[in-house]
C-alpha cells in the first residue's frame, strides 16, 4: 500500500506544523497506513494499546463511557496517552464515523522523534491535559 503522508501532508497536521521538511521526511518513512471502515473501532476504551494515530481522511467519533466528546477530522490525531504511558490502556473508544484513512506509530516508534523533537511533545502533553479536562467525571 502506499503511503499518502508525504511531508507535505505532515505539515499540514497542527501537531507537526512547527517541524521542518527534514524531520517530517523522517517521520513520514516510520509511519503505516491504517484504514478503518465506517462502524469500525480504531480504539476501545479499557483495553490496552500502543499506537497512536493521524487522521488523514474520513470522521471519526470519540467516546467516554458512551457518551460522545468529540470528533475527529483530518490532520486530528487519538491515542497520544498510549505514547507517553505505554502501560496504560485506552481512555476512550473512537470508532469511523465515515472509512477512516489514518497514519500510525508504535510508542516505541513515537518515543525517539518526541525525544528529538520536545515542541511535538508539547503539544502532545497540552492536548493530553486538555482532553482529560474535557473528559466527563466518572
Amino acid at each position: 500500500m502506499t503511503t499518502i503522508a508525504a511531508p507535505e501532508v505532515l505539515a499540514k497536521v497542527p501537531l507537526l506544523a512547527g517541524c521542518d521538511r527534514r524531520t517530517l521526511g523522517q517521520l513520514a518513512k516510520e509511519l503505516k497506513d491504517r484504514s478503518f471502515n465506517a462502524g469500525q473501532q480504531a480504539l476501545v476504551e479499557g483495553e490496552s494499546g500502543v499506537g497512536f494515530f493521524i487522521v488523514l481522511e474520513g470522521a471519526a467519533s470519540v467516546t467516554v463511557a458512551g457518551q460522545e466528546v468529540r470528533r475527529l477530522g483530518p490532520g486530528d490525531y487519538f491515542g497520544e496517552i498510549a505514547l507517553l504511558a505505554a502501560d496504560t490502556v485506552r481512555t476512550a473508544t473512537v470508532t469511523a464515523v465515515t472509512d477512516l484513512r489514518c497514519v500510525g506509530l508504535t510508542e516505541w516508534e513515537f518515543r525517539p522523534f518526541l525525544a528529538e523533537h520536545p515542541d511535538v511533545a508539547w503539544q502532545v502533553m497540552s492536548t493530553m491535559a486538555r482532553r482529560i479536562a474535557e473528559s466527563p467525571q466518572t
